[in-house]
């Protein structure tokens, strides 16, 4: 992109994604070059923002005319909002055709979707031998429509296969670890995951350490700062003209590890153990219990390789045992005795 101004719009900035996405745009060395729009939902969300070198703009998914006029207006799209919205989906990209068609440039789409797209059946009662990589296209593409995310995914690859943007997907798995930035601090952006989180309210709700079924299914891994790091990589290959795949080609899994849900689960029993919180070994949920706590995600198998992303300079550097290892942190936070530290 040559222009001198690059102009960005973000969805989600106050989330756990979308925070982190942004405080890595805020550290970024071309940060004078940007003017970046958010996507908040009250006036008490965008006043978070006030002395952050970004526009707020009150709004939300529903409001698509709106999200086809801040897209037409656009360089560069980053959406960390509700991955299964299709109306916003098909109304972002129409803006972004608008500007495509009035501007003879070609903007960029980043879009937020997730493993999830990948899950099966399994209830926790097995590990899956099926893994897919981002490099096989065609094993992606043989996934069924009815898979979650897969219809706003295949509108957003449809749009790049056409040309009037350039889109890439990134499809999280297990995101965890506790944000650390300057939004937090600001108590302008949420600082967990959902996952692990909830493990462990249900666990202190019960008095018990517990796990989903068997707890054999498997799960891909990220840490939050990894990820916000290929968030990265992608935009600053975007911006500054480099070889990106895109389209139908552009998927990049967001992984560096992965484990069965009971080894969570068993780290998650012995933290609150510590701290007493009922016996070491965790105990099943009850069927009431899952469907309080948790999706039918949680006890499906979601195995991925980012192999494309490394492919782009992306080194993820928080490993299996890391994600392990932050468990404590966790379930500090869930009992109110850690204090979020800040790192812009």
């Amino acid at each position: 992109m040559s222009s001198t101004r690059i102009n960005i719009f973000l969805t989600g900035p106050t989330g756990y994604i979308g925070g982190s996405v942004l405080s890595a745009l805020l550290r970024h060395p071309r940060l004078e070059e940007f003017h970046t729009k958010v996507l908040v939902r009250s006036a008490e969300k965008a006043s978070r923002f006030t002395s952050v070198p970004v526009e707020p703009v009150i709004g939300s998914y529903a409001d698509t005319d709106l999200l086809t006029k801040l897209a037409s207006e656009s360089d560069v799209v980053i959406t960390c909002a509700d991955s299964d919205d299709f109306p916003a989906a098909k109304a972002i990209l129409a803006g972004l055709n608008k500007r495509q068609r009035e501007t003879s440039t070609t903007p960029v789409l980043i879009h937020t979707s997730g493993i999830g797209v990948l899950i099966d059946d399994a209830q926790g009662n097995y590990a899956s031998n099926e893994i897919y990589s981002d490099l096989n296209i065609h094993k992606l593409e043989s996934l069924p429509r009815t898979q979650p995310h897969r219809e706003v995914d295949l509108a957003i690859a449809n749009a790049g296969e056409e040309g009037y943007a350039k889109t890439c997907i990134i499809l999280p798995g297990l995101v965890y670890g506790i944000a650390k930035t300057y939004l937090v601090s600001r108590g302008a952006q949420h600082s967990r995951s959902q996952q692990i989180p909830n493990v462990i309210k249900a666990g202190l709700d019960r008095r018990q350490g517990g796990v989903i079924g068997k707890g054999l299914n498997v799960w891909s891994h990220v840490h939050t700062e990894d990820l916000a790091c290929l968030y990265m990589h992608i935009f600053d290959a975007a911006i500054g003209g480099c070889r990106l795949y895109t389209g139908r080609l552009g998927f990049y899994f967001g992984e560096n590890g992965e484990c069965t849900v009971e080894e969570i689960c068993r780290v998650v029993a012995k933290e609150l153990h510590a701290r007493g919180c009922g016996d070491s070994k965790p105990t099943a949920f009850t069927q009431g219990e899952m469907e309080k706590y948790f999706t039918p995600m949680m006890g499906a198998n979601a195995r991925a390789r980012g192999e494309r992303a490394r492919s782009i300079g992306w080194k993820p550097i928080y490993s299996t045992q890391d994600m392990l290892n932050s468990v404590g942190d966790e379930v500090d936070a869930s009992l109110g005795t850690t204090r979020v530290g800040e790192n812009l």
